[in-house]
């Protein structure tokens, strides 16, 4: 089980890291960020995430900040 912590306020809602993620656990967040920005957020309610890191590597304003498996 893996799990991802993105940093809101770094992220400029790309979402490249969405379309890297090949559980598809990434997703646009409703609430903008201290920017203005919606950030990408991860949703692993049933515990998919393999901790692969494809989102952070994929992120050009580094906002992944962990991964962790």
């Amino acid at each position: 089980m893996g799990r991802v912590v993105i940093d809101r306020d770094v992220c400029k809602g790309c979402y490249l890291c969405i379309g890297a993620c090949p559980k598809g656990l990434l997703k646009k967040s409703e609430e903008a960020n201290i920017n203005g920005y919606f950030p990408a957020e991860f949703v692993d309610e049933n515990h998919e995430c393999i901790g692969c890191g494809m989102c952070a590597m994929n992120c050009p304003d580094v906002a992944i900040k962990e991964v962790y498996r």
